[in-house]
């Protein structure tokens, strides 16, 4: 549980700190880690420059206690305790952390001290003593002024006295308050200058990147064409280049997708275009030829009504029966135009071999037909039956109308899952990624028109033409994708 609750409030943190602009970081990381630095530094000087003077301090108490214990000696034994009080306010005077000084009798009675009118503290007697065979002996006093280094060193081994030196820390602790104000004031100046240079690079970092983020933007909006400099070589400058890359890529997937929707819009209109050419075809085909068929056969049968020579009669007949012939073959040719009944009754290769017999017939050009992976009864989903023949049929319509070819080969090939159509003819080729780029709009429309049918069902169609050597159309449909559609457009209805 506690794991738990330290990791949500390092999750609650993260979240915190993420949310910060990055030159609120940067100023943050710059300021805090100087500041961070300068405090430490400041404490480590004044802890190491305060040992440093407590033990000169110390040293200092015990030098001029040894030198006071010489220098008195004789004073003590010709008993001149007025030139031993002189000699311990000198010291006094000539040493500013000097509190104190007096001297004590073996007995323990003080002959001098520097405490003057407001009387010895007797208290200070028995704090500290040097032991039998000591050379000095140091004591730490707490007292109201601060701490008191008291050093005592005897005189003549103790014999004529003891010198004792109060060393007060006053002085240390003025020279470590004007040190500190002095490294304060060097803070302030690393901080004011770290302050400079954390905007500095804040300024070198975050720019390009706001540039970045500007020209994001305008890209999410379907602007394409902002570009960043690339202000040095590093990290930064690298994700300038590949940006730059990536807005080149998106502005060619833009133009390549607009360039797709106009040719989505030309086929649609193209096939509307077309249905009503086809309606329109149609309708005149009814009218001059069926419809005329018809009228011919209605005048007809009201003359046999009349007619009562049998021979007349029977020749009435046959005329009117070669006309039902010829109009039910006109409507059998159109019901086949509209789509053919043998690519629903029997299937795709009955109804492509059906279809290139007609179209040798029709164009005196020869075509080989042959199938890998399939026989003449095997049935395909419908959706991949009727892209393969209009495919197919849009193919061999281009051979005859443009490439001027004299024989035409198809291989269809199912395996591993995959229906497979190639059509090579031997006509006289053309520039495929021309004509699809600015080609005419009948003949562009009707190679888009054959990769829009097999992308549609998740294949492609590759065209591979060179003037002067023919053409070749690779078409692959997957199967299963196709099952997969007609099922999902069955369970829709």
């Amino acid at each position: 549980m506690n794991w738990l609750r330290h990791r949500k409030w390092i999750a609650h943190l993260w979240g915190w700190a993420g949310a910060v602009s990055i030159r609120t970081k940067i100023f943050g990381i710059v300021l805090g880690s100087t500041l961070l630095l300068s405090l430490g530094f400041t404490v480590q000087v004044r802890l190491a420059l305060a040992n440093f003077l407590q033990g000169e301090a110390r040293a200092q108490g015990t030098s001029i206690a040894r030198d006071v214990a010489a220098r008195s000696a004789d004073l003590i034994l010709i008993n001149d305790l007025y030139s031993l009080h002189q000699l311990l306010n000198e010291i006094q005077t000539n040493y500013a952390n000097v509190r104190y000084v007096f001297v004590v009798d073996p007995q323990g009675q003080v002959l001098a001290h520097t405490f003057g009118n407001t009387g010895f503290p007797l208290s200070l007697l028995n704090i500290n003593q040097v032991s039998p065979g000591e050379f000095q002996s140091t004591k730490v006093l707490q007292t109201d002024e601060g701490l008191v280094w008291d050093v005592a060193v005897p005189i003549f081994d103790g014999k004529a006295g003891t010198v004792r030196v109060g060393i007060s820390d006053a002085q240390i602790h003025k020279t470590l308050q004007m040190l500190t104000s002095q490294l304060l004031y060097t803070v302030v100046l690393v901080l004011v200058g770290s302050l400079l240079a954390a905007t500095s690079l804040t300024w070198i970092l975050t720019r390009p990147i706001l540039n970045l983020v500007e020209a994001t933007g305008k890209i999410a909006q379907g602007d394409f064409s902002p570009r960043v400099a690339r202000w040095a070589n590093d990290e930064i400058g690298d994700l300038a280049v590949a940006f730059n890359q990536m807005a080149d890529e998106l502005s060619r997937t833009d133009e390549l997708r607009r360039e797709r929707e106009q040719l989505r819009r030309q086929l649609l209109e193209g096939v509307i275009s077309a249905q009503e050419d086809e309606r329109r075809r149609i309708s005149r085909e009814l009218h001059d030829g069926t419809s005329q068929s018809l009228t011919s056969l209605i005048v007809g049968l009201r003359m046999l009504e009349t007619e009562s020579d049998l021979e007349k009669v029977s020749q009435q007949a046959h005329t009117l029966r070669e006309v039902v012939r010829q109009t039910l073959e006109e409507i059998h040719g159109l019901a086949v135009q509209l789509r053919p009944s043998i690519l629903d009754d029997i299937g795709l290769v009955a109804a492509l071999e059906h279809y290139a017999h007609e179209y040798q017939n029709r164009f005196q050009i020869g075509i080989d037909f042959q199938t890998l992976g399939l026989d003449a009864k095997q049935r395909l989903p419908a959706p991949v039956e009727t892209s393969i023949y209009r495919i197919v049929q849009e193919a061999l319509t281009n051979a005859a109308k443009y490439a001027q070819a004299k024989h035409i080969s198809i291989l269809l090939k199912q395996s591993q899952g995959m229906v497979s159509t190639i059509i090579e003819d031997d006509g006289g080729g053309f520039d495929a990624a021309h004509i699809l780029r600015t080609g005419l709009k009948e003949s562009k429309l009707g190679l888009y028109g054959m990769q829009e049918r097999a992308s549609l069902l998740g294949g492609q169609v590759v065209i591979e033409s060179t003037p002067g050597h023919g053409t070749t159309i690779y078409v692959r449909i997957p199967l299963e994708r196709a099952t997969n559609a007609k099922n999902t457009r069955h369970a829709g209805r």
